[in-house]
């Protein structure tokens, strides 16, 4: 019997959240509490749809041609995907027995390290994880939990050998100083070669009208999106580090 899963939505070309020409599907619920959140929607852990495997797939093989022919796959993303391992790793394993490839775009937030979670990573091609903030002092108050878990799982993720993007969201006052982003360098080089790139994403207000609706305050108003110069900046930090950082 196929797992059911909850979802928020899908997006059937995405071109930013891995490789290629992308099938991303979020899932519903998140435990992290970002300040900046673009996705404040996807929170509750009893939104969203059902759905189950076999659904999705049929979605997903029609736009197969697209996605291989880019060099794309199928993302997991949220939300936050690994709150449904079961659901992700039947998806993953769907997609390649159809040759489909599979990213998992997460925070992190794992606690438990069990076979489950093994189930989920035998069947990802790749990961894309979210550091928030290398400074825990800083992390807590900008997501509401430790950022202990995140860099577990990227230590576990490197002991497996398992290629990964780090995604670094530049938020000014948050996360641009010089400090956080040679920590945030000195951390990815201990992680050896299983790091293939960098990504930094620059602060954006797209999803604050979704707080708005929510009826929620966004503590970011003020805070514009950092300046080319900033950017290029925690940049050129980060790259005495690692020899791929784009944003």
């Amino acid at each position: 019997m196929s797992v059911i899963g909850r979802i928020h939505s899908v997006e059937t070309c995405g071109t930013v959240d891995g490789p290629g020409i992308r099938f991303i599907v979020f899932m519903q619920g998140c435990l992290m509490r970002c300040k900046y959140c673009h996705n404040r929607d996807t929170w509750d852990t009893e939104g969203g749809r059902e759905v189950t495997v076999p659904e999705l797939m049929k979605d997903i093989t029609s736009y197969r041609h697209f996605i291989n022919a880019s060099g794309g796959g199928v993302t997991a993303s949220g939300g936050e995907a690994m709150l449904q391992q079961a659901f992700v790793a039947e998806l993953f394993a769907a997609c390649q027995a159809e040759g489909i490839h599979t990213c998992l775009d997460t925070n992190g937030f794992v606690r438990n390290y069990d076979a489950q979670l093994d189930a989920v990573l035998d069947v990802t091609d790749l990961v894309l994880l979210d550091i928030k903030q290398i400074n825990d002092e800083k992390h807590i108050p900008l997501t509401h939990v430790s950022n202990r878990y995140t860099l577990e799982f990227a230590r576990y993720l490197a002991q497996k050998g398992k290629k990964m993007w780090i995604r670094y969201v530049v938020v000014p006052t948050w996360s641009d100083d010089d400090e956080s982003a040679e920590g945030l360098g000195q951390f990815i080089a201990s992680l050896g070669e299983c790091v293939e790139k960098i990504e930094l994403l620059p602060y954006h207000e797209l999803g604050k009208h979704k707080w708005e609706v929510l009826g929620d305050t966004y503590d970011l108003n003020g805070i514009k999106p950092p300046k080319k110069e900033t950017m290029d900046r925690i940049q050129g930090i980060l790259s005495k580090y690692h020899p791929n950082v784009k944003y």
